[in-house]
This record gives structure tokens, C-alpha cells and sequence, in this order.
């Protein structure tokens, strides 16, 4: 079984897939953000190395994929390979922030790779209001994420708005983060795993 967590910078993701990943007993497979080689160097001059860092990204995540495909084992994935190419990529494009050329270049190259996909069996979105995601994002303490514009977080969420109504690759739950406090609330945290099992075992209905 493959289970996908996506949503936006600062909502979540990796608190909750290590969660689930102890309650379910799933392997855990996180997004090692800090390993982007051009993440820094983006986050100062998002121009000059867009493409460089969703080409590294799409990368990283099909390694990823790879790997999950060929363990054999129940998997939840912290980010998916989707979020790059339909919200990161269009999203740095849509922004001037990336050349039409590099873009056009990165997205047929997904399209490539994506025939090669199979899509999760459940995509949970976590999602979050800008002030929210502004607090998680200071409360991390990670350096290069404290730079990040306000404009480039709306934009990012217009764009997963969009793409979570449009997902016809399989089951999708949609949780909003802004009413519930799955960290240090046991209850918030069981009506998540209530609505998983609903959706991947049919109960509570």
C-alpha cells in the first residue's frame, strides 16, 4: 500500500507521516529537503535557480518513487512527485520566476517520467491558511524557509486549491489544518486516522 501526504510549505507533512507511520506500522518515507543542492541558493535568488532546484527535486522524488516500488512494503511519502510538476514548477513559471523555455523543458520531461507512475492508493492534503502556515514555517527554525515571500505561499495554495479539485488519479481525503491540532491533541489526531480507515478500509460509514 502506498500512501502519499501533499500540501503546502510549513503544513504538516512530515509531522503527520511519521505519525501515521508509528500508528499504522508503514514505513515512513520523508522529504530530505535539506539535501536540494541549490535550496539555499534558490531561496535568495529564486530566478537565477529555479530550475535548477525542481530539476533536482524531480529527480530526488523519482529515486524516491523507486525505492517505494521496489520495497515491498507499505509506504506513506511525505510529498509527491505531482506537487513538483503541477503546483512548484507552474507555480515559479506563473510567477516570471522561471523562463518559459526551462519550464516547457522540465514538464515534458515529467510527462515522460509520469507515464512511468503509479499514483498513490490514498493522497491525503493537508491543508492550511497563509497565517498558519507563517507560524509553522517560523516555528521549524529552518533559515532559507524564514525568507520565503508571503506572495509565493498565497500562490502556492491558489495552485493546490486548483490541482486537489482536478485530481482524478485515485482516493484523495482533504484535511484542513487550520480547526485541528493533530500534534498535541490525541482526539484531532484520531479523527484523521478514522477518516484514513474510512477511506482505505471502508469503516465508520
Amino acid at each position: 500500500m502506498h500512501i502519499a501526504i501533499a500540501g503546502n510549505i510549513g503544513v504538516g507533512k512530515t509531522t503527520l507521516t511519521g505519525m501515521l507511520a508509528k500508528h499504522y506500522g508503514w514505513e515512513a518515507n520523508y522529504e530530505v529537503v535539506d539535501d536540494n543542492p541549490y535550496l539555499n541558493d534558490f531561496y535568495q535568488d529564486m530566478k537565477a535557480w529555479s530550475f535548477n532546484v525542481q530539476i533536482s527535486y524531480l529527480h530526488s522524488r523519482l529515486q524516491r518513487i523507486m525505492a517505494i516500488r521496489n520495497s515491498g512494503q507499505d509506504v506513506i511519502q511525505d510529498r509527491t512527485i505531482y506537487e513538483d510538476a503541477y503546483i512548484f514548477a507552474p507555480n515559479l513559471h506563473g510567477m516570471k520566476l522561471m523562463a518559459t523555455r526551462d519550464f516547457e523543458t522540465y514538464f515534458s520531461l515529467f510527462r515522460q517520467i509520469e507515464q512511468l507512475l503509479q499514483a498513490p492508493d490514498l493522497l491525503i492534503y493537508l491543508k492550511a491558511s497563509i497565517p498558519t502556515l507563517v507560524k509553522r514555517i517560523q516555528s521549524k527554525g529552518r533559515e532559507y524557509e524564514n525568507t520565503i515571500r508571503i506572495d509565493y505561499l498565497e500562490s502556492l495554495n491558489r495552485r493546490y486549491e486548483t490541482w486537489v479539485k482536478s485530481y482524478d488519479l485515485g482516493n484523495i481525503l482533504v484535511i484542513d489544518t487550520d480547526s485541528i491540532n493533530f500534534i498535541d491533541n490525541p482526539e484531532d489526531f484520531s479523527k484523521i486516522v478514522n477518516k484514513i480507515d474510512t477511506e482505505l478500509f471502508g469503516l465508520f460509514k
